[in-house]
C-alpha cells in the first residue's frame, strides 16, 4: 500500500466545500450528497489526522487553527489536479498530433497539402517523424502513423485513404529521343534508373527473367530518384503519389500507357485509445478526403495488382 492508497481523497473534497460554506448543509447541496454522509466524510478526516478541522456551535460552523493550516494546501492540490484533468481533455480535442510516416511520402505527397490542414483545423500541430521502421505504440509517444503495406496491422485501428501505382516516368526530352517504353520487357536499348523500392520487373508485362541484369544507374533514396528523373538522367519507375505533382506540372511526362496498379497502399493506423480523440479523427477524416480528391494517372488500364519488391 502506498501513501496515496492511504489518503481520505474524498474527505479532502468534502472538507473543502464545508470550508467554503461553512455550512454543512449548503455543502451536502453543493456536492449533492445528504448533511449526513457530508459529517462522516469530516469525522474521517479528523479521524486521520488525529485533530479537530471545524468548530461547531449550533448552525455556526468555524475552521479550526488545523482546519485553516491545511485549507491553502487543499485548495491548490485540487486546483492543480483540476489543471491536470482540463489539460487532458484539451489535448483530446487540440494540440499536438505525433505522426511517423515515409519520407517520400512526407516530402512528395504530405508537405504541398498542409497548408490546406492548417486551414481548416488551426487548432492541430503535427509533429511529424519519418521513417520506414514501423511504429511500436506501446514504447512511443506517436498518435498515429501513415503506413505504406497491405492494411494488417493487427489490433491498430485501420483506414485505407490513398491507392497507388506504379508509373513509368521521364523528362520530356528523353521521350523525344528514345520514344515510349515497351511494356514488354525489351528495355535494354534505354537508360534506365534503377531504386530499392522498385524494380522494372514489377511493372513489365514481358519476360522478366533477365530485368534484374538491365544496366542502369541505381539510387537508394526515392525523392533523389525522382530527382535524377527530373534531370534528364534516365527513366524512372516510381509510386504515382510521389510523380503526380512532378507530371502534373510538366517537368517529367509518362514514358508509357501501362500503368500497374500497386499492391500497397496508404493507410492511416492508431492505437484504439486515440481514436475517439477529436484531433486524432479530424486528422484521419482530412487524409481521407484528401486521398478521395487525388487524381489518378492520366492513362490507367485495368490490371492485375503486382507486389513491390520489399514494404515500405
Amino acid at each position: 500500500m502506498t501513501a496515496y492508497d492511504r489518503l481520505p481523497l474524498n474527505a479532502l473534497r468534502v472538507f473543502e466545500a464545508v470550508a467554503t460554506h461553512l455550512n454543512f448543509g449548503e455543502a451536502a447541496e453543493a456536492l449533492h450528497v445528504t448533511p449526513a454522509a457530508v459529517s462522516q466524510q469530516i469525522k474521517t478526516l479528523e479521524d486521520y489526522l488525529q485533530a479537530p478541522l471545524f468548530r461547531r456551535d449550533g448552525r455556526q460552523v468555524q475552521l479550526t487553527a488545523e482546519g485553516a493550516q491545511l485549507l491553502p494546501g487543499i485548495r491548490h492540490g485540487l486546483d492543480e489536479l483540476e489543471a491536470t484533468l482540463q489539460r487532458l481533455r484539451q489535448e483530446r480535442q487540440t494540440g499536438t498530433i505525433n505522426v511517423s510516416m515515409l519520407p517520400s511520402f512526407l516530402q512528395r505527397w504530405l508537405m504541398p497539402r498542409l497548408g490546406g490542414l492548417r486551414v481548416k483545423h488551426p487548432e492541430i500541430e503535427l509533429r511529424l517523424h519519418t521513417s520506414s521502421t514501423p511504429v511500436d505504440f506501446a514504447r512511443s509517444d506517436f498518435h498515429a502513423a501513415l503506413r505504406f503495406g497491405l492494411g494488417r496491422y493487427g489490433e491498430l485501428r485501420t483506414e485505407k485513404f490513398l491507392d497507388d501505382w506504379l508509373v513509368p516516368i521521364a523528362a520530356p526530352h528523353l521521350i523525344e529521343k528514345y520514344g515510349q517504353l515497351p511494356a514488354t520487357g525489351d528495355l535494354e536499348q534505354y537508360p534506365l534508373l534503377h531504386g530499392d523500392e522498385l524494380e522494372w520487373a514489377n511493372w513489365s508485362t514481358g519476360d522478366t527473367r533477365s530485368m534484374n541484369a538491365l544496366r542502369g544507374s541505381f539510387i537508394d533514396d526515392t525523392v533523389s530518384l525522382l530527382a535524377a528523373v527530373i534531370e534528364g538522367l534516365g527513366f524512372g519507375l516510381l509510386r504515382w503519389s510521389i510523380a503526380a505533382s512532378e507530371v502534373q506540372a510538366g517537368r517529367v511526362v509518362l514514358a508509357s500507357e501501362h500503368i500497374v496498379p500497386h499492391q500497397f497502399a496508404y493507410y492511416f493506423v492508431c492505437p484504439e485509445d486515440y481514436a475517439s480523440f477529436p484531433k486524432v479523427a479530424a486528422l484521419r477524416d482530412w487524409l481521407v478526403e484528401q486521398g478521395r480528391e487525388f487524381p489518378r494517372p492520366p492513362v490507367l488500364e485495368p490490371k492485375k495488382a503486382v507486389p513491390a519488391k520489399r514494404k515500405r
